[in-house]
């Protein structure tokens, strides 16, 4: 039991450094919202949208998903979705930092955990599908809320956002691509 414990609090310690990584959106207060914020955004997002998804979740496991999705940032480093980035290297550093992680926590429960964020990272199932939406849907509400943010930063146009952002929210849950585009386009349409 002791070994057990030692082992989850090694990991909830760990998985505090998520607080410490900067992201590319920014908070209300105009401050770049930290990686931890965004996975209890999302939690939040999933708990009050889930009506929203197209087909039959288990918004519980949808929700647990959120909370993991970003976890690796604490080894790799968040990667902007309008940044250059090198997707293979990313990709094997994420699963690299997913091992190490996961791997703190006793053995079933890191290997359940980590079948939770291959999951998400697939974008397969419609939990999965749902969670990915409202990783792609948060942080466009975040740049309307502020006039910008950052797609001022990265000089994003709606093209570049329908291309980067659009296809996962509309596979995932259409419905609030639907909701979302028109406020967008309205936003870039601004002179």
């Amino acid at each position: 039991m002791t070994a057990r414990l030692d082992a989850q609090v090694a990991f909830l310690m760990e998985a505090d450094r998520l607080k410490a990584i900067t992201r590319a959106t920014r908070n209300h207060d105009g401050r770049f919202e930290n990686s931890a914020e965004h996975s209890w955004h999302l939690a939040l997002f999933a708990l009050v949208l889930a009506e929203h998804a197209p087909e039959e979740i288990d918004v519980a496991r949808v929700i647990r998903m959120l909370l993991i999705h970003d976890i690796v940032e604490i080894d790799a480093g968040d990667a902007p979705i309008f940044g250059e980035v090198d997707e293979a290297a990313k990709e094997a550093e994420e699963l690299a930092a997913a091992g190490r992680l996961f791997g703190l926590l006793p053995e079933a429960q890191g290997a359940e955990l980590l079948a939770l964020w291959l999951e998400f990272e697939a974008n397969e199932t419609p939990d999965a599908r749902f969670a990915k939406s409202l990783d792609r849907f948060q942080p466009p509400n975040m740049n309307l809320a502020i006039g910008g943010g950052s797609w001022s930063d990265y000089g994003v146009t709606l093209d570049v956002f329908e291309a980067k952002v659009g296809p996962k929210i509309r596979r995932g849950a259409p419905a609030l691509w639907s909701w979302i585009r028109p406020r967008v386009a309205s936003f870039f349409a601004r002179p």
